[in-house]
């Protein structure tokens, strides 16, 4: 496409209709086009070129793709951080989609009253649940040393801070019981707990509500109820993978089931609104995902979930990765197929018991999990959703090999890196940009361990991507 020095092409009445357009409204018009066409825009002349390039639009641009709250946490970082107030959102937008590194960090604890009596704190653990909800971090149950499985919930109240010393509390409650291997997602300021392995191997197939508060006076709660779904339930099981998949539903796949069998069903639990029923369905379709266990489910925006690795029916570690689409009312599966060797590094990806989530900027971050072998790993992962949804919409072949092999990009780790594990937990924080990691099963060989040679981990990591705002 030809430049033009100003924008002055002729019509009828001498000039462009566009030109007259007020610049609100032809900012809307601008948000509602892909990255590419936003630039071929820019390029028809020096007036839109300088608006296509403004702070203010970049700023739109980024609310668009991350969402108002990775911006307010974005802006209250650089206010904390002394930053000048005008904040550089096209370099900010660049960095996120060219991101080549974390820097990680491993947290300080502190007891809860700040006085000088034993400093209780989570015990080393791993196939727990660990969210991010409501400001807080959340951590329930798990598996650990001497095949014990915890009963135990504990809260550690974050904000949007960035504090690197956080104080963890014990919420005595007793419910649910002890397990491991369950699932638990935010809906709202409430958490969805489903299933679990108990002490004796029994897999659980009940379904609980917690709801997580702050109070100035009380400090943090956390209540737990059983949620009423009715006759029609999963099967029970254990290391299933599971998401919430908007403001009511939550979303489970595969898992072991009775008699240590791999599934490979996919069901979908539709709550009420107060959250005090909810209602399970059999969601039946062709193809759908093999049979697995330690695999990720994660709900990446719109109507699209990934699902990534696992150990299937074989004990083969996995790594394909499939798409789970509800639109327009349809529920299918769709697998994304792709060459590892065309892949940079490709062939480490294989990988069960890691974890998965989306980051600001339509990224889902992959980190640690263990190979067939059981190696475990200490990798970052980054798969770039964009262009799944690009490559699963295109019809062009010639394009689409080559898009694969910027599919999937193994980032850099700086700093305290947690080091090789599986079996650990993360979440990340409303901004998108910080990561924690807690737990998981890490090699024993220098620190005491069970006799298979492993240790359970008790260790809160904060876990940052490299962005200079």
């Amino acid at each position: 496409m030809a430049t033009t020095s100003s924008c002055s092409t002729p019509s009828i009445n001498g000039s462009s209709p566009i030109t007259r357009i007020a610049q609100d409204h032809l900012f809307s018009i601008l948000l509602l086009l892909p990255l590419d066409s936003i630039f071929c825009f820019a390029m028809t002349c020096k007036k839109f070129r300088s608006l296509t390039y403004s702070d203010p639009f970049w700023e739109s641009l980024c609310r668009r793709d991350w969402g108002q709250s990775s911006i307010d946490a974005l802006r209250s970082f650089a206010t904390d951080s002394n930053k000048q107030q005008q904040f550089p959102w096209k370099k900010l937008y660049q960095q996120i989609y060219q991101l080549d590194s974390v820097y990680c960090n491993r947290l300080l604890t502190t007891h809860p009253k700040g006085g000088d009596e034993e400093l209780l704190l989570p015990r080393p653990r791993a196939s727990h649940s660990l969210n991010f909800v409501s400001g807080c971090l959340v951590l329930f149950g798990g598996g650990c040393e001497g095949g014990k499985h915890l009963d135990d919930t504990w809260v550690a109240y974050v904000g949007n801070d960035f504090k690197r010393i956080l104080k963890w509390n014990k919420i005595e409650s007793g419910i649910p019981s002890g397990r491991f291997g369950h699932s638990c997602v935010v809906i709202g300021d409430c958490l969805v707990l489903f299933g679990g392995i108990n002490d004796h191997g029994a897999r659980q197939n009940d379904t609980w509500v917690g709801q997580v508060a702050v109070h100035d006076t009380f400090g943090i709660t956390l209540s737990w109820r059983l949620l009423d779904v009715g006759s029609i339930a999963p099967p029970p099981r254990g290391a299933h993978a599971a998401c919430s998949i908007d403001k009511r539903r939550m979303l489970i796949q595969g898992g072991i089931g009775l008699n240590g069998l791999r599934l490979g069903d996919t069901w979908v639990l539709e709550l009420a609104e107060n959250l005090h029923l909810g209602v399970w369905q059999e969601i039946v379709t062709h193809p759908s995902p093999p049979s697995r266990s330690g695999h990720t489910l994660t709900h990446v925006g719109g109507n699209q979930t990934i699902l990534f690795g696992g150990r299937g029916l074989g004990y083969e570690v996995l790594n394909d990765v499939w798409l789970f689409n509800t639109s327009e009312g349809h529920w299918r599966w769709v697998q994304l197929l792709f060459d590892l060797q065309n892949i940079p590094q490709g062939l480490a990806l294989p990988r069960v018991g890691h974890s998965a989530n989306l980051i600001i900027g339509g990224r889902l971050l992959i980190h640690g999990g263990e190979d067939s072998y059981r190696h475990r790993k200490d990798d970052f992962w980054v798969l770039d959703i964009g262009l799944v949804t690009s490559i699963m919409q295109s019809g062009t072949p010639s394009n689409l090999e080559r898009s694969k092999t910027k599919l999937w990009r193994r980032l850099k780790s700086k700093g305290d890196n947690p080091g090789g594990r599986s079996f650990h937990r993360a979440c990340v924080d409303s901004s998108g940009r910080n990561f924690y990691i807690f737990g998981g099963m890490v090699d024993g060989l220098l620190q005491p361990a069970e006799s298979s040679g492993l240790r359970f981990d008790g260790d809160l990591f904060l876990v940052e991507l490299v962005i200079q705002c």
